[in-house]
């Protein structure tokens, strides 16, 4: 059974609390979190709590565009777009896994959008989770 964390709003999800519940994904989340904050990428990280879900969550924005939410479970973390319709055409021509794709083909739309998301726990999986940000940032 798959397990959210970071359930108290009392407890801010700094360093530490991080390393604790994503255990062995710690080093792939402090991986993407250097290279999306950095000059090629400039995104800014906002740790929220989220009443409605009762958790806190990581929406990652660039200027005032969301470019993904982040979530913590129990020993990896979640990573969730959003495309238009319009956009998702861009997604085959990504160069990344083909699950991942088909996984994102096969989704049901929430609203209008439909979601991409991907669950990380390797440093190896960060290759395809930045090629979706790269292309998520490029779109007006």
């Amino acid at each position: 059974m798959e397990t959210q964390l970071l359930r108290d709003q009392n407890i801010y999800p700094e360093q530490k609390v991080l390393e604790a519940v994503l255990k062995d994904s710690y080093p792939a989340f402090e991986e993407l979190m250097e290279t999306i904050t950095g000059n090629n990428y400039g995104l800014i990280p906002q740790w929220n709590f989220y009443k409605d879900g009762n958790a806190w969550l990581c929406k990652v924005v660039y200027k005032k565009k969301t470019v993904f939410w982040l979530s913590a479970w129990d020993g990896y973390f979640k990573t969730g777009f959003y495309f238009t319709e319009k956009n998702c055409k861009g997604i085959a021509a990504l160069n990344i896994e083909k699950s991942i794709k088909e996984d994102f083909f096969n989704s049901k739309p929430i609203g209008k959008l439909l979601p991409l998301g991907m669950s990380v726990s390797r440093k190896e999986q960060i290759k395809d989770l930045l090629e979706v940000v790269a292309y998520k940032k490029s779109l007006k």
